[in-house]
Order: C-alpha cells, then structure tokens, then sequence
C-alpha cells in the first residue's frame, strides 16, 4: 500500500472522487461531488475555518482508501473525515496508520471523526439500519466502517439516533404536547413558518439562537452569520415553508424546528435532469426530516408545543416522518418516542494520541 499527500493535484482529487461511485450505488452515494471537490481546493465557504490534509491510499495504481485530517487553530483535536474505504483490511490499517502518525507528528492530543471538516458539513458514522435508503442528511457509510475504526484503535466516544415516526393521520393524539400548544399561544407566543419574503431575515435569527444553544455540541466551532446564512440560502428551494416553525415572544424569536422533505441523496446530484423530480417531491413528499430544533433555556416546555405544531402540518398530509440526528441525553431524544417505529444508529469516535 502507498500513501499520497496531496494539494490540488487533478489526478489526486479525480481519484479522491472516484471511490464513491466505485463503492455505493446510485441509490446510496450521499457524496455532492461538487462540495467535495470544494473542500478538496480550498473554495468552500468554510474552508477559511480551518486547514485541510488530503490523503490517499493507493493499492499499485488503484485508489482503495482516502481521508483528510482537519485542523482548527487553538484545537489540539484533530479531525479524521471524508473517510471511504475498501473492505481491506490493509488498506484500512495503512489508512489509519498514517493518520495517526502525521497527527503524532503535528503534536495533535487526541483525533476524532468521522468528520468531513465540520460540524456545519458532515459528521458521524452510521451503525445500523442499512437495508434502508438513506434519508437527506444522513451521515452514510459502508456497514464496515465501524469495523475499520475500532479494529485500528478508535473508541465511540458519542452516540446519537434517528426516530423514525409512524404516519401521522387523524386518529393521533398526544395530550402532554398539544396541551403545551396551546398554553403557549394563549400566553400570547407566536408560532409561525418562515415564508419566502422573510426567509432571509428569518435565518438571521435561527443563527443567532443556533449559536447559543448549540455552543457545547462536540466538534461545534463558530462561523459568522453571513456565512451562515449563505450555507442555508440553498435550503428555501428544497423546503416546504409550512414545515419549518419559528417561535416568537414579543417580537423576539425564542425557538425554532427546520424541516425538509425527504429527497434521499437526490439533492445531492441535482442536474437539469432531477429538477422535475425536485419539484415533485417538493410538492407531494413521501415523509419529512426534522433536521433543526432549538428552544432558548428560559422558555421550558416550547419544545414540545414546537413539535405538536409540526405534527398538525403531518397530520394534514398523512405523512410520517424523521427526527433527526439527537445526541444522547438530549430530551428531543424521547419525544413522542410512543410514536417510533425505527430507531437509526450514529456514533462519534476518538484517538488518544
């Protein structure tokens, strides 16, 4: 096996490319190329954040593994991400090796990934569930993985779920939640959808409360609001407004759930082609992902009349959905968890260097 630093090299970042597609199906890779390839020269808007190694892993001219370690200033973790392999074991012990002696070298405490540069991108690896097509924003991988990492010395460090929700329809009830719903709203909250004239603005303030809420999240490292914002402008073409709820109290936006419909990993390759395709799903989603919620601390029980707004919208549609991506101890964790049909698996690793 060989291992090959690389900057900008075309070859280097075609090969880095390549290992999606050879590795997953059409209906799995949840690879955008282009952001990728971003991240891999230097473009994205978040590459100002940090500083990106890119390694391959070469069996004779054949590229069978690749990584990127990244690093924060002031950090003394160093992050181990855009992770693909073979089911090799050498490569997979030449890959790890070679991560964990350049870490070593740069004088790094610890390493944890899997972690494709940021908290903002994406993070985790998946350990369960995989006869199911992977919804939008799942962190995916190869059953192996787990394997991989903990076979060369990693430890979970961090573990999160997905709660797959049953179909929503005229018959759900949830007393606790809707009597929280309308508490709220007679003590004078407001809990509205963005639409497309206030979006913008709208966004302006989820960021505001973003910061504070998710501050002590692992791996969470601060970005401006224009940045922010520029990241998630692209989410008002993918999402159906009525699905997003901002709470507000006198005037001032204290909470927040962001949802989109589930396109699997269509949005991820969306050419001229799947524009139709956008469209329609846009228009008649199968099941919807709960991606965002965040209440501030002083508003206790918001939550909850957060969540029983958004299931009002499921129960117009019939519709199940996703609640996604809940770190461990978190109380969205077990919400209305009398309603789960599935439960997806994730966790965080660590190194001690």
């Amino acid at each position: 096996m060989k291992i090959v630093q690389f900057d900008r090299e075309r070859k280097y970042i075609r090969d880095f490319l390549s290992l999606p597609k050879r590795l997953y199906t059409a209906d799995d890779n949840m690879e955008d190329a282009g952001a990728t390839k971003r991240f891999l020269t230097g473009t994205h808007p978040l590459s100002k954040y940090f500083t990106l190694y890119k390694f391959l892993v070469y069996d004779g001219a054949r590229p069978v593994g690749r990584f990127a370690v990244t690093t924060y200033p002031e950090d003394d973790t160093a992050y181990l991400g855009f992770y693909e392999c073979e089911d090799d074991d050498d490569a997979a012990g030449s890959l790890f090796e070679s991560a964990v002696a350049f870490c070593r070298e740069k004088g790094f405490a610890r390493i944890v990934g899997p972690v494709d540069g940021s908290f903002w991108q994406k993070y985790r690896l998946k350990i369960n569930l995989f006869d199911r097509r992977p919804y939008t924003g799942e962190p995916y991988n190869k059953p192996y993985y787990l394997r991989q990492f903990t076979d060369n010395g990693f430890a979970v460090s961090e573990h999160y779920t997905s709660n797959q929700f049953r179909r929503a329809d005229a018959s759900y009830r949830n007393e606790k939640f809707e009597e929280r719903f309308r508490e709220f709203l007679q003590n004078g909250y407001r809990i509205e959808s963005p639409t497309e004239d206030n979006y913008d603005a709208i966004m302006g303030e989820v960021y505001d409360m973003i910061m504070e809420l998710y501050s002590d999240f692992p791996i969470f490292k601060a970005l401006s609001k224009e940045d922010f914002c520029g990241i998630y402008a692209s989410y008002k073409r993918i999402m159906n407004m009525s699905m997003t709820k901002i709470a507000f109290w006198q005037d001032k936006a204290v909470g927040f759930y962001i949802s989109i419909p589930d396109y699997s990993n269509l949005v991820y390759h969306a050419g001229l082609l799947q524009i139709p395709k956008l469209l329609k799903i846009r228009r008649s989603p199968g099941r919807y992902v709960m991606l965002y919620m965040g209440v501030r601390p002083e508003y206790r029980g918001l939550g909850k009349a957060l969540v029983y707004s958004v299931m009002l919208e499921l129960i117009k549609n019939g519709l199940p959905s996703i609640g996604a991506l809940a770190r461990d101890g978190k109380p969205t964790q077990r919400y209305a968890f009398d309603d789960v049909t599935d439960v997806y698996e994730y966790v965080l690793l660590s190194y001690t260097l």
